[in-house]
């Protein structure tokens, strides 16, 4: 195979004898220079008008939140608004604050799956936690009551959100607070539909999107049914992440600002019934929602599937990370993957391929997480490295490639001399913008008539098919008798 047509590099001299080989590093440089003008440039332009503008945007939320509780005692707000201020205030409200993320750069708030009523499941979780952008995801929920520090009271306008939103408070400094909260909470979860939504992000701090915290039992202690809800950013660059290894406030608000169109994607997933031993006991709870969420969440895998390191299960272990009790399924859909001596597979591609078959993520979301599912730490130097194995891997599992081509690709991508294994900006350059592979993931994987719907994808499905295994896994509502 000519490099031409495997690394999308061609000869710029059309004397015979093979071209010098590309520096991929040089190209990589080149790539971040262009980035950094880019961003220097919206940043200086596109920037402050939006953080001006996102800024007036919020200060016109003030009067509308003061209004819908202006005159009401205490005793009155311990019960859900309803009536003229229920209705203006809380469409302005709403309105301003679609306006407010649309200033910032957020065009699109794509939403997948469908949001259960307050009856159904009166607590909604969200995660991944990743940034103070994260309550756009009020939005798609229409504005469900959240739990807040009570210090913030005292900032200005979002104080006065939080008394409009009717949130449950808890503070630091007091020993009973959390005991209050703990009764709070189960009493709006327990209403019968009187109380809109209760919202928790149950990791209870940011993180960096590449596995779920441990979430915090708070929004299990009612023992009430429980919808997920996942947050993702499928954007080329990640401007939005905020933990505390990475970017500040400012920086973060300024790179996001920059970026000409940012995407959120917020998805539904099913309602989860707790079992009676699940809803005597909140860990429990809080453990197995979270397991649920990390088998489809982007960038974050469950024990089974970690990045980086293989984790090799029998059919057994297989059906039970799954969920499956149907054994013609289970046989069938153990069969698919590669098996070694012992009968074993390695979770992570079974993690991939389930990922490649729901449809749910864009193709730049599946081509990171094949990356990060097989990157390997590199002997000497920091940074991770998608070496032969993984490589061939990926394309046998997505693309159905043979493994001794691909390795023979991989070598050709790599240049002797150069490096052992490809970078993530490498991997998504072959993956995305070669002539020939590009046109093969993008065609091959999301194909134009693909059915995007989970409904359409499950009448598609046959019992037994991979298809069949993602949607019976992913898709479907976890089954208490199973």
């Amino acid at each position: 195979m000519s490099q031409g047509s495997a690394g999308g590099w061609a000869p710029l001299d059309p004397t015979p004898g093979p071209p010098a080989p590309p520096n991929p590093f040089v190209h990589e440089l080149y790539l971040s220079r262009l980035q950094r003008v880019k961003f220097c440039l919206l940043g200086a332009l596109l920037a402050p008008i939006r953080v001006l503008l996102a800024f007036i945007v919020l200060f016109l939320l003030w009067p509308f939140a003061w209004l819908q509780v202006a005159g009401l005692t205490e005793e009155q707000l311990q019960e859900p608004i309803t009536g003229w201020r229920k209705t203006v205030c809380h469409n302005a409200v709403l309105g301003l604050s679609r306006l407010l993320f649309f200033l910032l750069g957020f065009l699109r708030i794509r939403v997948r799956g469908q949001r259960a009523s307050r009856l159904q499941a009166p607590v909604l979780v969200a995660a991944p936690h990743s940034t103070f952008f994260d309550p756009i995801v009020l939005l798609p929920c229409d504005l469900p009551k959240v739990v807040s520090r009570a210090e913030n009271l005292s900032v200005p306008v979002i104080g006065a959100l939080l008394r409009f939103n009717q949130a449950i408070l808890v503070s630091r400094h007091d020993p009973a607070s959390r005991r209050r909260v703990v009764e709070e909470v189960r009493r709006r979860a327990t209403s019968r539909g009187k109380w809109p939504q209760v919202l928790f992000f149950p990791e209870g701090t940011c993180s960096n999107k590449k596995a779920l915290l441990k979430f915090k039992p708070g929004a299990f202690i009612a023992g009430v049914p429980v919808q997920p809800v996942l947050i993702r950013y499928p954007n080329s660059l990640d401007t939005t992440s905020w933990a505390w290894r990475g970017p500040g406030v400012l920086k973060v608000l300024w790179l996001t600002a920059s970026q000409p169109c940012s995407i959120v994607e917020v998805e539904f997933l099913p309602v989860y019934q707790p079992s009676p031993e699940e809803s005597k006991d909140p860990t429990l709870y809080a453990n197995n929602v979270q397991r649920v969420m990390a088998q489809l969440s982007p960038g974050c895998v469950d024990t089974g599937a970690e990045p980086g390191r293989s984790r090799m299960i029998s059919q057994e272990e297989f059906a039970r990370q799954l969920q499956l009790t149907d054994p013609q399924t289970v046989a069938g859909a153990f069969s698919y993957f590669q098996q070694d001596a012992m009968g074993l597979v390695d979770f992570r591609n079974v993690a991939l391929a389930l990922a490649a078959l729901d449809g749910g993520r864009s193709l730049e979301e599946l081509i990171h997480l094949a990356f990060e599912l097989f990157a390997e730490e590199q002997a000497e130097g920091p940074g991770r490295l998608l070496y032969k194995d993984g490589f061939s891997t990926i394309l046998h599992l997505l693309l159905g490639s043979p493994r001794p081509a691909a390795t023979t690709l991989h070598a050709v991508l790599c240049q002797p001399g150069c490096s052992p294994g490809l970078s993530l900006c490498q991997f998504q350059n072959f993956s995305l913008h070669d002539p020939l592979y590009g046109k093969l993931f993008s065609t091959y994987l999301r194909p134009p008539h693909m059915p995007r719907s989970t409904s359409q994808i499950q009448n598609a499905s046959s019992p037994g098919s991979p298809t069949a295994l993602a949607n019976g896994t992913v898709q479907a509502p976890k089954q208490k008798g199973d």
